[in-house]
Parts: structure tokens; C-alpha cells; sequence
């Protein structure tokens, strides 16, 4: 393309862009893209920027006004309406008529001559004439006319200013020397879950609560239910593929198993089939086809873990060699990562020189469980496979399906962590497990939402998973269940626990270890789900709370404000036109009640410093009247040590009251 050296705007600093537009931001249907600019010219002619935003599948642009910040910097924004992808950009003009009516102003108050500077105008309007629709085309060549003609110079300045003039010279603007963005960004738009979302994972061979079989797929329908009772809407399930037999690992992770012990099921294949395949204990397909559609009736998405990894009997090992690291004996070279080793399990060879062979056979893999129902797959351990692979993965589902999601189960560096997300993963686990000081949940949560990376990483904080019991929960006695779930549930919007042990309050671990003593992962649990000092109610009420109030349902919406105690951490959030204010008041500490002076930022809120308002325990049902910004909380931990709070900003008063007169 020839260089048009006429074009006099410089468009520059996009934001939102992800490593220079490698990379798309996220969104959700109904949010907003924010689009900042900054857009300038040589000299003081004034500039019009304007958004532009479609569909990938579209070739129109559609075109949004941006308004000035000052400093050169403009913003606009477009609303997301569909899953899919969207691109935006900016383009800017000189804005001729604009500015000549301003310095024609200037120079008529200075009693300068201006019939010259009158006929530039009227070249100008002429060329939006050129541009318009056969009736506005019209009215501009009247205009034109009408002040090429005037005599008066008060009544030609007078015209010139003339408020239907200026409408139509912005609808009809001259962009032959426009500047365009030279980047297209992306936006991928992903379903409502992908925001907001409670997942409750379980192992459905622990289904059955009785001793002489272990559970199946059916039990677990059976129980969806009181799970959605308790108001979670994604039910995650491990793997629940055949498992192997060789090096199958024992109780408490045994090197040597027993005699019908279960074997983990990340150990994936045997002669009873592979990935594609169920545990014959479990059921058929036909059951896992009933807990999907059972599961739709309560809103709840069934997540199917996505482990790419084989035990030493998966029919690949014997299909598909070259897949996997050939030891120079001759062996297949088996998990480690060391000094842990886990010989039940075979990782695949990703530098295989057949690397398209086995690309597309684990894509075959997801699709096979979509076409079967999942929507959504929490991916194990991702970070030890090529990102190039999950970025096709990812890609070429969402090509077709563009509903599914992807939560990254990726406990790793964060530069990790991040990449992951960038390159297609809706979701990922994060280092909240091992956040517990006031100061390490306002840092971690802070650089979470309020940086470049809330813009594609979502955070999905689980206080516990089947391979981690932190330290917190082993210590903390059941009121630091009760805090460690209340924040998970109110920091971020996606969360999950690992259940029942979690509102069971389990806490036993291996000694000196983050790890469950006769983890579930090795063995087939009878649980007893109404055990007495059980969380369910209280989870119940949280996500009651979650669903009823909007500024819940995201994260990038949290503030942190000051209480004058250490062992209180108290943030809040809201919605954007602020009908929904959500402030909550945490205990830190599981042993001891703790109090403190909390810093309500009323001027934030936009409560008068004057004015009496409302604030209603959401927790306790509970209501109090509060006036400024300093106010007194205690929270004793064996009781619920937290505040959950809805402010209603206006209390009423007599002139409410309908026969008020």
C-alpha cells in the first residue's frame, strides 16, 4: 500500500491490549469493553476518535463516538451481547470544521477580517455534502449556499455555530485522511459461567453410602439435588476412566496396593478401555448420559476432569510407543518429578516426532466427552505440556463450540499461570490455598483485579482440593472452614471446594505435609453427609447471597478499605451504578474474637457524611444503622466470624409515608 503522507493523526497507547494485541481480553455476555486511546495531531486542530467494534464473523464496523479524558486521552465502550469472538480499533481524523469554527470566532472577536475564512467553511460543508444521503446532502448545500452568500459576518458566524449544521457535518465527517489503529484486538465472549460460578467437586465412587459396594455415576445423579440445594452449579467430577493395574498405588499413596483397593484415577487406562472410556464399577454411558441431563434440570454444568496422561495398561501404550519417553533399556519412562515418583502414571512424549498424530487424537478425546454432553473440562495440570498444543486445543474446540470452558489446574510460577490464560483457558486455580495474612490477601487479590491481568486471567479460588489441606484447615478447627470459605465465596466470583470433605470440616493430614491422611484419592470413602457441626447450611446461605446480590458476581469489582485491627480484613464491592453494595468484615483468626473501627468509604458510596444508612448482615439477618465512616465490629469465631453487608444508602422517613401531606 502507498504511504499517505497527509494523514496528520497519530493513534497510539491502546488499552485494553494484551502483549502488544497478541492476545485477546475476556468478557462475558452483558460486559463492557473499555476502550482508551490516545489520539492527537501536529498543530491545535481539534481530532475526532472514534471506537470501532464487530463480530468476527461480521465485515461492518460499527462506529461509537469517544469521549475526552483530557491530556489527549479519549475512552469509549461497547457492550458484549454473544459468545464469540470481537475485535475493535480506533480510528481518528482531523476535525476541519470544528476547528475552523473556533478560530473563526476568534478572529471575528479580535475584529479581524474573516470573509475568506467564511468561504473555507463553506468548502468544507460542500465536501460533507458530497458524502450524505440525498436529503441531508440537501440541507448542507442550503447551508452552504445560505453562507456563501451572507453579507453579515455576525449572521454568517451566527449560521456557522448553528446546532443542526454541526449534527449533520458529524454525521457526514470527511475521513478521507482518517488514521486507522493499525492493530485489530480481540475480545473472546464466553458464557455467564465463565465469571460466575460455584463448583463442588466430588469423587462419584464415594457416592454410596453403604459398605458393601463402592459408588456409581447413578448415586452421584442422585445426589444433584442437594447439591444444587446448596447452590452450586458446576458439579466436578475427577477423572472416571478405567485405572491400571501395574504400579497401582495403595492407601495413603502405597507403592504396593492391596487386593481390591481402587487405585487413583489419574492412573487412566487399562484393558477396559482408555480416555474415551468409563469405569465399568461406575456405570455405562448411558448412566453418565442421565447425570448430564439430570444435572440441566438444576442449572448445573457436569465438569469432566481432562488428565493427558496413561497408566503403564492404557491401550495407547501398546497403539501408540513412539507417544511416550523410551527409556535407553528399553522401558517407557513414567511420572516424576523429583524426588517424587509416580510409577502408576505415563506421561506423553510431546517432542514425539508423530506430535500432529497425538494432537489430534486427545482432541478426538475432548470432543468425543462434548459430543457426550461436558461443557466444561478443569484440565490437570496443564503447565507440563506445550502451551503451542493448548492454544490449538482450545482454539479448535471453541471454533465449534464456542461454550465450553477450560479451568487451568496449574499451581505453578505465575508467568506460568498467566501464559496459560492468554492463550485460551477461561479459568485457572490460583495461590489462594496459601493466602491467609491480611496483608498476603489484599496484595495477592489486589494484583489479581486491579492490573493489566484482570483483563484475561480469572481467578477460581478453592480453600481446598484432594491433593492440598493447608495448613489453615489442619490447624484452624472448624470456624477456619467457615473463613476460608467465606472468602473464597466473596473475593472472587468463581470458586469451588472439594467435598464432602470440606463441609464435612475434614482435617487430619499426613504429618507434616499439606496432604489428606487416607486421602480419597487412593481409597473409596463411605461419608456421612449430615455429620454433625456439617457446613451445608451455612454454604447454602452464602450462595443464596451470591445469587441475590449482583456485586458478587464479579471480581475485578473488589476494594480493600481499612479496619485498625490485623486479624479483620474488610473489602467490598459493587455494581457499577452502585444499587447493589456489598461490604464484608472477615475474622482472620480461628482461635480468638477479634474487633475493630472499620473505614466505610461513604464518599465512594455516595453517602452523605450527614446522613444515617442501613447495613443488613446478609449472614445473621441482622440489621444496624450506621452514621459516617467510622463504625465498631466484633467477630467471635466459633460463632460466624464474618459480616456479610448490604447497604441500603436511604433510610425512610416521614415523608415516605403515604398519607404524609
Amino acid at each position: 500500500m502507498e504511504f499517505e503522507g497527509r494523514k496528520r493523526v497519530i493513534i497510539e497507547n491502546v488499552r485494553p491490549q494484551i502483549d502488544c494485541g497478541r492476545f485477546p481480553v475476556k468478557r462475558v455476555i452483558g460486559e463492557k469493553v473499555v476502550v482508551q486511546a490516545d489520539v492527537f495531531t501536529d498543530g491545535h486542530d481539534d481530532v475526532i476518535p472514534v471506537l470501532l467494534q464487530r463480530k468476527a464473523s461480521e465485515k461492518v464496523w460499527l462506529e461509537i463516538p469517544m469521549k475526552t479524558l483530557g491530556n489527549d486521552r479519549w475512552e469509549g465502550n461497547f457492550t458484549v451481547r454473544e459468545i464469540g469472538i470481537y475485535y475493535y480499533t480506533v480510528e481518528g481524523w482531523v476535525d476541519h470544521f470544528t476547528t475552523w469554527k473556533k478560530e473563526l470566532k476568534k478572529k471575528y472577536d479580535a475584529g479581524q477580517e474573516t470573509s475568506m475564512d467564511i468561504l473555507t467553511g463553506v468548502v468544507y460543508i460542500q465536501k460533507s455534502s458530497a458524502l450524505a444521503t440525498k436529503d441531508d446532502s440537501k440541507k448542507l448545500h442550503v447551508f452552504a449556499n445560505t453562507l456563501k452568500t451572507e453579507k453579515n459576518t455576525a449572521g454568517a458566524l451566527s449560521l456557522a455555530f448553528n446546532e443542526e449544521l454541526a449534527s449533520l457535518m458529524k454525521t457526514w465527517p470527511d475521513k478521507s485522511l482518517s488514521t486507522l489503529y493499525e492493530k485489530e484486538l480481540g475480545v473472546v465472549v464466553d458464557r455467564e459461567k465463565a465469571l460466575f460460578s460455584a463448583w463442588y467437586e466430588l469423587f462419584p465412587r464415594s457416592c454410596n453410602s453403604e459398605q458393601e459396594r463402592g459408588g456409581t455415576l447413578k448415586d452421584c445423579e442422585s445426589l444433584i439435588p442437594e447439591i444444587a440445594n446448596m447452590g452450586f452449579n458446576i458439579l466436578y467430577l475427577p477423572p472416571i476412566h478405567p485405572i491400571g493395574i501395574t504400579n497401582r498405588k495403595g492407601k495413603n499413596n502405597s507403592p504396593v496396593s492391596q487386593k481390591g483397593e481402587p487405585g487413583s484415577p489419574w492412573a487412566i487406562g487399562s484393558h477396559e478401555g482408555g480416555h474415551t472410556s468409563i469405569h465399568p464399577s461406575l456405570g455405562t454411558e448411558k448412566d453418565f448420559q442421565a447425570l448430564i441431563e439430570r444435572a440441566r434440570e438444576y442449572n448445573i454444568d457436569i465438569a469432566l476432569d481432562l488428565a493427558f496422561q496413561c497408566s503403564p495398561d492404557h491401550p495407547y501404550i501398546k497403539k501408540h510407543r513412539n507417544w511416550f519417553k523410551i527409556r535407553p533399556d528399553g522401558s517407557i519412562q513414567h511420572a516424576e518429578n523429583p524426588p517424587k515418583k509416580y510409577e502408576d502414571i505415563v506421561p506423553f512424549n510431546f517432542e514425539t516426532e508423530n506430535w500432529k498424530g497425538l494432537w489430534h487424537e486427545l482432541k478426538n478425546v475432548v470432543f468425543c466427552w462434548i459430543e457426550r454432553g461436558v461443557r466444561i473440562f478443569r484440565v490437570d495440570n496443564p503447565h507440563t505440556k506445550p502451551f503451542a498444543f493448548w492454544e490449538w486445543l482450545i482454539g479448535e474446540t471453541q471454533k465449534i463450540y464456542p461454550e465450553v470452558i477450560f479451568l487451568s489446574e496449574a499451581f505453578t510460577r505465575p508467568k506460568v499461570m498467566y501464559r496459560l490464560a492468554k492463550i485460551g483457558f477461561t479459568q485457572s486455580y490460583t495461590y489462594f490455598t496459601w493466602r491467609n495474612t491480611k496483608r498476603e490477601l489484599t496484595q495477592y487479590v489486589t494484583e489479581l483485579t486491579q492490573e493489566e491481568l484482570k483483563e484475561y486471567f480469572r481467578p477460581n479460588f478453592w480453600p481446598n482440593t484432594p491433593d492440598i489441606l493447608p495448613e489453615q484447615l489442619q490447624y484452624g478447627r472448624r470456624p477456619a472452614f467457615i473463613i476460608r470459605f467465606i472468602l473464597a465465596s466473596t473475593l472472587s466470583s468463581n470458586y469451588g471446594i472439594y467435598g464432602p470433605a470440606f463441609e464435612l470440616c475434614v482435617s487430619e493430614a499426613v504429618t507434616g505435609k499439606e496432604e489428606y491422611f487416607n486421602s480419597e484419592k487412593y481409597e473409596i470413602k463411605q461419608w456421612n453427609l449430615n455429620m454433625p457441626g456439617n457446613l451445608k447450611d451455612l454454604i447454602t446461605r452464602i450462595n443464596r447471597i451470591r445469587i441475590e446480590n449482583a456485586a458478587l458476581q464479579d471480581t475485578g469489582n473488589i476494594r480493600f478499605y481499612e479496619v485498625d485491627n490485623e486479624h479483620l480484613l474488610f473489602y467490598g464491592k459493587t455494581t457499577e451504578d452502585l444499587s447493589n453494595i456489598i461490604l464484608v468484615v472477615v475474622n482472620l483468626d480461628p482461635h480468638h474474637a477479634q474487633s475493630g473501627w472499620v473505614n466505610v468509604p461513604i464518599k465512594i458510596l455516595g453517602i452523605d457524611a450527614n446522613q444515617s444508612y442501613m447495613v443488613h448482615d446478609l449472614l445473621s439477618d441482622e440489621k444496624y444503622v450506621w452514621q459516617g465512616k467510622k463504625n465498631y465490629v466484633e467477630l467471635q469465631p466459633d460463632a460466624t466470624p464474618a459480616h456479610i453487608f448490604r447497604i441500603r444508602k436511604r433510610l425512610r422517613k416521614e415523608t415516605d409515608f403515604d398519607y404524609y401531606m
